[in-house]
């Protein structure tokens, strides 16, 4: 069995080469000029030329070091090698598309791997706009690298006052008319809510004590996948979407819609619904 160091070696190096191709992006101009934007279909759901060439890279760094995992990823779908390892990789090469066209910071290249289990061992979340480095290994905490520094993660402060929730909205109208129908209910007990646009950094935010608590449903698995083992290894209560494998064809649209992603302190797990 690979030690989880190794594969955290691995994914640090693998984010930071999907990384290192969104820091090309021009810092000047926004609307998506020269980026070669198109969209995925429903409004507002992009990909860029970056996106591509990003999930590229990423999968080049994975696959010269383990030839034989199989790899999910955002724009490729995934691959299985003849002789499979076990491994399998989960890649958002640019969670935050549409603020990295517009500029906006919060964009990151996330990368986790689990085991043959779905456990999942080890993840980073690179996010170059902002200079910060969040990564984990499944039982070795979690940690923040930035202007220079590591600092270990603790989640946010427990039972302090002007709770911040962050939250996502779908792309699809009716799906986000609901949610935003059912916003005021779940901000019962908090004191203000944000929207980032990117579930990966949305995480990791509260797993440095940002945000107390994420919640959203609708997520894809490599949206929350490196992110949510960051936030559970710096001790906050998770709980994932129960989705079907992207080995088994999965999940359905209407599957991925009803499920949520949380994360927080547990004296906010009751917040969101089940």
């Amino acid at each position: 069995m690979t030690d989880v160091t190794e594969l955290l070696a691995v994914a640090q190096r693998a984010a930071a080469a999907g990384a290192a191709v969104l820091a090309q992006r021009s810092v000047g101009g926004t609307g998506g000029d020269g980026l070669e934007t198109s969209n995925k279909g429903e409004a507002g759901d992009w990909v860029t030329a970056f996106d591509v060439a990003a999930e590229n890279a990423v999968r080049d760094a994975i696959l010269a070091e383990r030839p034989h995992d199989t790899i999910t990823g955002e724009e490729h779908g995934t691959t299985r090698p003849e002789q499979p390892s076990g491994y399998r990789w989960s890649i958002d090469p640019l969670d935050g598309t549409t603020n990295f066209i517009r500029n906006i910071v919060y964009y990151a290249t996330s990368v986790a791997v689990a085991d043959s289990d779905g456990v999942w061992l080890a993840g980073v979340v690179h996010a170059p706009a902002l200079g910060r480095v969040y990564s984990a290994a499944r039982g070795q905490g979690a940690w923040l690298e930035a202007a220079g520094e590591t600092a270990r993660l603790a989640g946010p402060v427990p039972g302090r006052k002007g709770l911040i929730l962050a939250t996502g909205f779908s792309y699809d109208p009716a799906t986000r008319a609901s949610q935003s129908a059912g916003l005021a209910e779940l901000m019962e007990g908090f004191a203000d809510v944000r929207r980032l646009g990117s579930a990966a950094l949305d995480l990791c935010l509260v797993a440095d004590g940002t945000f107390d608590a994420y919640g959203e449903r609708g997520l894809n698995e490599h949206d929350f996948s490196a992110g949510a083992l960051i936030a559970e290894e710096a001790g906050c209560w998770v709980r994932r979407p129960r989705l079907e494998s992207p080995l088994d064809g999965g999940p359905t649209a209407e599957d991925r819609l009803a499920s949520w992603m949380c994360a927080g302190t547990l004296e906010l797990s009751g917040k969101f619904p089940l």
